[in-house]
């Protein structure tokens, strides 16, 4: 008797009707971007009979495949999404459309572009041209990674390279490193740190002026004293749009230290840099072109699913130079790299073609539009909270990120912290608007970050009410 040669998984009958199964996918992504349209009246919350679906064992047998669906629905509905035009607690994406249908196919086919994909090699190189095009930057190779935190590990690891030749080889070997950023530098530079083997010793956190921006002052000393004491600066790590409160480091005059003392500039534009695209904002990123290398994630202020992020490099060579290696799996075709022979990461899936498909339906102008509304609101919120005696406006935003707090006559300091951090968890619970508590100077507050190109000047008054309100009940 022979046997069915029909794969398993082409004979599954949970699968038997595509058509169908597509139809229901096509409906439960209308109904989440319709949900997305307008902000939630409340939090929803997984019912008892999913969360005892949640944690029962792995099944053995199949089951049915419309009521798995759903039950996944039922969960990302319940769930935290900042696709909400109301999700201002941290710095998310905004679930594009494009970048949805995008992300579908490039899971469908499974590209991988660790070593040769085809055309699909041709289409990430031109996305990484379109995006250093969009900002500004003159790009001469890079990839897309797998976040923020990847690209600037990649970047630091090239700088290391470059100030210590065949560390990548030989190790630090005793070598007193340094590496320099702002007091409000994300964390992922002290993980890069760590993870390139300098230590977190090696990071020197420089004060800020009085517009929260690295001082570069004190920059320039911190790295003179170095070279005093024997240390080799490795890296200058400026900030385009701190998390906290959306500051840009003074890039220009940091570059120009950075070509006196011969130390690598890399750029941290995770969340910012976007906004050197926009009129409004471009000012700030003067010097951007001088950065030895630069990080953007085009799944946070460009509204793209995760995860979708670039490292750009501005002179060719250094990241094989870092990553560069010769297997016996891997052939080279003559002195032609692989991708992989210049990237920190092995599998490489298709991250590209969701910049590309939106960058080509919806056009660079259209960004730039979406960009320049959300440091509109970020001027109104300001404006509000300034002109309200019940808030106390805690800086004055570059870019798109608020930190205000919640005033009540006759607490102290220490009472008024304890008040806006609950009321940023009471704020949460409601489920109106999800915003989140963050700390400036001591001092605990309110932090919105506007990147959703769905929230409007309405929503951020909505938003100041709903913290009036819940604020008065605590």
């Amino acid at each position: 008797m022979t046997a069915d040669p029909t794969p398993a998984y082409l004979a599954d009958a949970a699968l038997a009707d595509r058509e169908d199964v597509l139809r229901d996918l096509s409906q439960y992504l209308a109904t989440a971007w319709d949900s997305f349209d307008r902000p939630r009246l409340d939090e929803p919350h997984a019912d008892p009979d999913l969360i005892a679906r949640l944690g029962t064992a792995l099944p053995a047998e199949p089951s049915e495949l419309h009521a798995a669906l759903s039950d996944a629905v039922r969960v990302l509905d319940a769930s935290h999404s900042p696709s909400r035009p109301l999700f201002v607690a941290y710095v998310g994406s905004s679930g594009l459309h494009t970048g949805v249908l995008a992300s579908a196919l490039s899971a469908a086919y499974d590209a991988n572009l660790a070593i040769s994909a085809g055309a699909a090699d041709l289409l990430d190189r031109q996305a990484l041209r379109w995006l250093a095009e969009f900002v500004g930057y003159p790009v001469a190779e890079g990839h897309f990674t797998s976040g923020g935190q990847t690209s600037n590990l990649t970047a630091l690891l090239a700088a290391r390279e470059a100030a210590l030749p065949g560390t990548r080889e030989n190790g630090v070997d005793g070598a007193r490193a340094t590496v320099y950023c702002s007091d409000e530098a994300h964390h992922s530079i002290v993980r890069a740190i760590e993870a390139a083997g300098l230590g977190s010793r090696a990071l020197r956190r420089i004060p800020l002026d009085e517009q929260r921006r690295m001082s570069v002052p004190a920059l320039t000393d911190a790295i003179s004293r170095d070279r005093a004491a024997g240390f080799t600066p490795v890296a200058v790590v400026a900030t385009a749009g701190t998390t906290l409160t959306g500051a840009v480091d003074p890039m220009d005059t940091i570059a120009a230290v950075c070509a006196t003392e011969d130390v690598w500039l890399h750029v941290d534009g995770a969340y910012g840099l976007p906004a050197a695209a926009t009129a409004t904002a471009g000012h700030w990123f003067a010097g951007l072109v001088q950065a030895d290398s630069v990080t953007v994630d085009a799944h946070k202020w460009l509204g793209l699913p995760k995860s979708c992020s670039a490292v750009l490099l501005r002179r060719p060579g250094a990241l094989r130079a870092a990553f560069g290696h010769e297997e016996r799996y891997m052939l080279h075709e003559g002195d032609v790299a692989n991708p992989v022979d210049t990237t920190f990461e092995y599998s490489r899936p298709f991250r590209s073609l969701r910049l590309w498909l939106s960058m080509r339906v919806h056009g660079a102008d259209q960004f730039r539009a979406w960009l320049e509304g959300s440091l509109h609101l970020a001027r109104v919120l300001a404006g509000a909270v300034r002109e309200d005696p019940e808030f106390e406006l805690l800086h004055d935003p570059m870019l798109s990120t608020v930190c205000f707090r919640h005033l009540v006559p006759g607490l102290t300091e220490e009472e008024l912290n304890t008040h806006n951090d609950q009321l940023a968890r009471t704020m949460q619970a409601d489920g109106r608007v999800f915003i989140a508590p963050a700390d400036v100077d001591g001092r605990t507050c309110l932090r919105a970050c506007f990147v959703n190109f769905r929230t409007t000047p309405d929503d951020v008054g909505f938003l100041l009410e709903v913290a009036r309100e819940l604020g008065q009940r605590s």
